[in-house]
């Protein structure tokens, strides 16, 4: 990857870091009001919620009377977040890795089975890679998990009927977008000499907000809302583990968790009317979705993205669904040559 020219990184602090840091967040915070957070009898499904953004988001949630269920890969950080909470109602928590989309699907059948219904689902769940790395999906693993199981799990929600009709949606996008102008075949890249991780994740960062501004449309007669919001710097582990130079340069301005969740918490407290079409929420306000003359792009509309994540959405079913099978066939022939059925003793316990 080319070296970013001082000069560029200097004009880029300069301009973004009162504004993203904390120093930005201080300054708009005396002005806003400080309501309680009341969510009693509401659900939250939080994805990315054992650390970081997600975890302080599903912490006021819980603190403020909702039922949370927080989704991520790691069973046993997932634990011990949830038994740090002391809330009214303790937080539960299930197992996913949003890379892999049969365990996407797999999350959605427990919730349907358990027959949820949603009041506030917060799609935080992303990562940033430098460089290319293929599931065994042979999906682009930043684009797997940035927004295509963004894109399965909410439209499979809002297909089951789960997510309630005042129901609120928030995509937890990013900054990184700003410098990327949307082009669709490029959200999955697997050519390793075409990848450029800052750019899979902007990508996948602006179709996220591309995503909310189709389902605005589509379901504005179910009083359903739909928001993007970026968090702002925010020190967060996977900040650490992806921009390690970034962090050092601004560690003693970045936001902490709670900060980066306020406008989570806020979007699906007041569900404040949004003016544009298309828009990104950040520090309690509604902004502007381009910041450069680059950028913007008439020729793709939220509906190409969200037709183009459909097309993808099918073809991982399909590829879950053999998995699925491959995986059951693999263990009914484990089974039939096990002592268990061959042979066991009358009576011996078999594990």
């Amino acid at each position: 990857m080319a070296k970013v020219p001082l000069s560029k990184l200097v004009k880029f602090y300069f301009r973004f870091t009162p504004s993203y840091s904390a120093i930005g967040y201080h300054l708009r915070s005396l002005l806003w009001s400080r309501r309680p957070n009341q969510f009693g009898d509401q659900t939250w499904l939080v994805t990315g919620g054992s650390e970081g953004i997600g975890a302080s988001a599903a912490r006021q949630a819980a603190e403020g009377g909702a039922r949370v269920i927080c989704v991520a890969r790691d069973a046993r950080k997932l634990e011990a977040f949830a038994h740090s909470v002391k809330a009214p109602i303790a937080i539960r928590h299930l197992t996913a890795d949003f890379s892999r989309m049969r365990e996407v699907y797999a999350l959605l059948e427990n919730i349907r089975n358990e027959g949820l219904q949603l009041d506030v689902l917060v799609n935080n769940v992303g990562i940033q890679k430098h460089q290319m790395v293929l599931t065994d999906e042979g999906l682009e693993t930043s684009f797997a998990t940035n927004i295509l199981s963004h894109h399965i799990l909410l439209k499979g929600l809002l297909e089951d009927g789960i997510l309630k009709d005042g129901a609120t949606v928030i995509e937890v996008s990013s900054g990184g977008m700003y410098n990327h102008r949307m082009v669709v075949d490029d959200l999955n890249i697997t050519e390793p000499e075409r990848y450029a991780g800052p750019r899979a994740y902007g990508l996948a960062k602006r179709a996220q907000v591309m995503a909310m501004a189709y389902w605005r449309e589509k379901q504005a007669h179910l009083q359903q809302r739909f928001y993007a919001m970026h968090p702002g710097w925010v020190n967060t582990a996977s900040v650490n583990r992806s921009m390690p130079r970034f962090v050092a340069i601004l560690k003693s301005v970045l936001r902490d968790h709670e900060q980066g969740a306020d406008t989570i918490v806020y979007l699906a407290r007041e569900r404040p009317a949004q003016r544009r079409p298309e828009a990104i929420w950040f520090d309690r306000k509604e902004r502007t979705t381009h910041i450069y003359a680059h950028t913007p792009d008439d020729a793709v509309t939220p509906r190409d993205v969200v037709h183009w994540l459909d097309d993808q959405a099918a073809a991982s079913k399909a590829h879950a669904a053999r998995y699925s099978a491959a995986t059951a066939a693999f263990t009914a022939s484990r089974d039939s040559s096990s002592p268990s059925t061959t042979g066991a003793r009358p009576g011996a316990c078999s594990t």
